[in-house]
């Protein structure tokens, strides 16, 4: 990859969790590993534990995930950051966290602190077990829509799109009556539901609840305007002051995520390179299905930073 354009980095949310993350640069980097143990003592999990010793059912709990997936994304970027100029940033729904510690709205600790309180908060949210979310698939933006008007009509419960991911895959978060209906409905049409494994309706207002409670913990924090522009879940559009992040952020819990009009956005103000720094490469496989109605593959590139070797490689021959 050539560093001469105009670059975005990406953070993975949840679903890019793996076993062993974030052990490589924590083993290697006194300050990272010092993070680990931070997270821990704030969090009270043990979560090397949990992600180096490999338990997979632990790994899949919020709880865990997000303080996890923050510390791995930040110590990468931490390895990575000297050798890269953004121009600015994006993260996925969780996320989005990691971009509010690299382009410094908030302090590395601030965030720990707010990704394991959200973590509690989201799966704490439906003791019940009333919500739920599925993917849909193999379908248009305008199918989906009108699939979720429907059953919102038929069913009087509440239903809506919470990730537009890409072109061809939308995430519903809902009620579970709402979505076992919408699933039904979306294979009818040749599509595919894919029920997603989650303790909740998440960035739905089925959220209301834990949104208010992090919101107010994100009142007492002190917000640095970002050193790169944030593209936000909330709008699809950069934020470049930190008035702005405050009045936004309260809102991603509820809301849902746009991450085509993210990408879209990036790529018409003139990026043309994505550098994902998070495990696995989701993102960076989601970005020809998103770019493709609006740009030739040659036109940009990607690049996923997911491991220290990977970062190594990047040093030496960018």
């Amino acid at each position: 990859m050539t560093m001469n354009t105009d670059i975005a980095v990406l953070f993975p949310g949840q679903g890019s969790q793996e076993p062993n993350m974030g052990r490589d640069v924590a083993e290697t980097n006194a300050d990272v590993m010092s993070l680990w143990k931070k997270a821990e003592k704030i969090s009270g999990i043990d979560l090397r534990g949990i992600y180096w010793d490999g338990d997979e059912a632990a790994m899949a709990d919020t709880r865990n995930l997000q303080p996890a997936l923050t510390l791995v994304n930040i110590g990468l970027w931490i390895e990575a950051s000297g050798s890269l100029r953004p121009t600015c940033m994006a993260g996925h729904s969780l996320g989005e966290f990691s971009a509010l510690a690299a382009s410094e709205a908030l302090s590395v600790e601030a965030v720990l602190e707010a990704v394991s309180l959200r973590g509690r908060l989201m799966a704490e949210a439906d003791p019940s077990g009333s919500g739920a979310m599925a993917a849909a698939m193999k379908m248009k933006l305008e199918a989906v829509e009108a699939v979720v008007a429907e059953v919102a009509e038929s069913t009087g419960e509440m239903i809506r799109i919470a990730n537009y991911n890409t072109p061809g895959q939308f995430v519903l978060s809902g009620t579970k009556t709402a979505i076992a209906e919408a699933g039904v409905k979306i294979k009818e049409q040749k599509g595919r539901a894919i029920p997603l494994k989650v303790s909740g309706a998440f960035h739905s207002p089925l959220m209301a609840d834990a949104a208010k409670e992090l919101s107010s913990y994100f009142a007492k924090l002190s917000w640095n305007n970002p050193k790169y522009p944030i593209y936000c879940n909330v709008t699809g559009k950069p934020a470049t002051k930190s008035t702005d992040l405050e009045e936004i952020m309260p809102k991603q819990m509820t809301s849902s995520v746009f991450w085509i009009d993210t990408i879209t956005n990036q790529f018409n103000a003139g990026i043309r390179q994505f550098v994902e720094v998070g495990p696995k490469g989701v993102l960076s496989k989601m970005l020809g299905q998103i770019l493709k109605p609006v740009a030739d593959s040659s036109e940009w590139e990607s690049l996923n930073l997911g491991s220290l070797e990977a970062v190594e490689t990047f040093k030496t021959t960018k």
